[in-house]
């Protein structure tokens, strides 16, 4: 019964999400509505991370099978990647590096926080 109980508040997030995202008047994807619903539940305290730990850890463990589909359809579009295969690389690699540089610079600051609160 407790593994039902997670299964429907995990969906039943993912289904409010997404009502949400179709009545709004912008463009935000459902998956980021449910992750700021989830983050403000857990906030508020009407969810705790027991009632989920369970299902969440078991989806988070199987992740991987959740991209092979994903990873399988990018095989139709073989021609288009090809065509664009410089712009592709271009755009991955700047992504990449700034990618890289804001981690180091987070990790940075949150350091200097952290010396900061021991120091007080």
């Amino acid at each position: 019964m407790k593994l039902l109980t997670q299964i429907g508040i995990i969906f039943g997030i993912c289904w409010l999400s997404t009502c949400i995202e179709q009545v709004l008047p912008f463009t935000l994807p459902a998956s980021i509505i449910g992750m700021l619903l989830l983050l403000a539940l857990l906030l508020a305290g009407v969810v705790r991370t027991e009632h989920i730990r369970e299902k969440s850890d078991y989806l988070l463990g199987n992740l991987p099978f959740f991209f092979i589909p994903a990873s399988v359809s990018i095989l139709n579009y073989v021609d288009v990647l090809r065509d664009n295969l410089l712009p592709l690389l271009v755009v991955c690699t700047v992504s990449l590096v700034a990618t890289f540089a804001v981690t180091v610079w987070a990790v940075r600051l949150t350091s200097r926080l952290l010396e900061r609160g021991k120091q007080r």
